[in-house]
């Protein structure tokens, strides 16, 4: 061999507008804004829905109050993951402190379904019994629609964050959030939209309360709000165990990270890949790989070395380890040999990195 090439500085190339893209600087100051604003919609109209519900009796609007009171908790617990989550790596955590942000938002599910769902089930079988027709439901009427007003600011918030990445992964916004590798993203976003959509089951439950005077419906209204915030909850207690254990990587991902070893200099081939999240946009590399020419032992441990070196200067990458293939071990062939496909050209790490753990074999 005539000589090592130089590594690039990064994982990225200003030379080919293909590589690996860098996380955008802004993506956790716009999640930190996200749960921000949704935490100071939710504290405001859960006191609201507190008064209300106590003025006027009314079921729908008790659910409704458990479950902003909830929503409120669960933000403090979105806070804490977001800062907890954002810890450089040490020698306790060579990995980082990324998987936090999973196991806090996890803690945030469960306090939706605990203080959100069973509570406002609960109580709606409680009222059920319950005989008279509707008091002071213009109260009711004044809070729901002050509550709509605040928990669609928050959720527009939410969405445009969303629509925006999932608009340069070209994948609707639901893919995109329940895929995405950022759990306050995902967290805000559904608790907000169960807030709209229970926002008009506490309307319809009043309304035909004073229509037909029966409370029943106002009970009824009250069981389904909760079942609503139980399948929310299920539904990202679910998502983040996937990402605390691992589960398949997205496809541009892996073809994004197969596509920069391979255009390396010092790299001829791939023969293994594992990707595994260790937090929102963060990624733990293993690779095999076969280094061009043939150089002692020596020579080559720096060469990898440099190589891991390099990868990890890139925002994206919390730790890279290389080990050299065998001869007999098969090439890796991803979809993509040319310019990275417009999905990952174009996307920020967040936009790209949306799937889970795993590994890429063998074609």
């Amino acid at each position: 061999m005539a000589g090592s090439t130089p590594v690039r500085a990064s994982l990225p190339d200003a030379e080919h507008a293909g590589g690996m893209p860098e996380p955008e600087k802004q993506d956790r100051p716009e999640s930190l804004l996200t749960v921000v604003i949704a935490f100071a919609a939710n504290l405001l109209v859960a006191v609201a829905k507190t008064i209300a519900s106590v003025l006027t009796g009314s079921a729908s609007m008790t659910a409704e109050a458990a479950h902003s009171w909830a929503d409120t908790g669960n933000e403090v617990f979105l806070l804490v993951a977001e800062r907890r989550g954002a810890k450089q790596r040490d020698t306790k955590h060579p990995l980082g402190y990324g998987r936090e942000t999973y196991i806090w938002s996890m803690f945030a599910a469960f306090g939706l379904f605990t203080a959100g769902a069973v509570v406002s089930i609960w109580h709606g079988i409680t009222e059920l019994g319950e005989t008279g027709p509707a008091e002071d439901v213009v109260r009711n009427y004044v809070v729901l629609g002050i509550a709509f007003v605040l928990e669609g600011t928050s959720f527009v918030q939410a969405y445009r964050q969303a629509h925006g990445a999932a608009t340069k992964r070209r994948v609707p916004v639901l893919r995109h959030v329940l895929q995405s590798s950022n759990p306050t993203l995902r967290a805000v976003f559904a608790e907000d939209a169960a807030a709209l959509v229970g926002l008009v089951i506490a309307f319809l439950g009043v309304l035909l309360h004073q229509l037909t005077g029966l409370a029943v419906f106002d009970a009824v209204g009250s069981i389904a709000v909760g079942v609503l915030l139980g399948v929310v909850a299920i539904v990202l207690i679910e998502r983040n165990r996937r990402f605390l254990l691992g589960e398949a990587t997205s496809p541009e991902l892996e073809d994004a990270v197969l596509t920069e070893l391979l255009r390396r200099d010092e790299v001829e081939r791939v023969t293994y890949l594992h990707l595994e999240f260790v937090g929102p946009s963060r990624v733990f590399l293993v690779a095999a790989v076969d280094l061009e020419g043939n150089e002692d032992e020596e020579h080559v441990a720096v060469r990898l070395r440099r190589v891991e070196a390099s990868l990890e200067t890139s925002e994206y990458i919390e730790e890279a380890i290389l080990t050299l293939s065998l001869p007999g071990d098969a090439s890796l062939a991803g979809r993509n040999r040319g310019p990275a496909p417009a999905t990952v050209r174009d996307g920020t790490a967040e936009d790209v990195a949306a799937g889970g753990a795993g590994t890429l074999r063998t074609e």
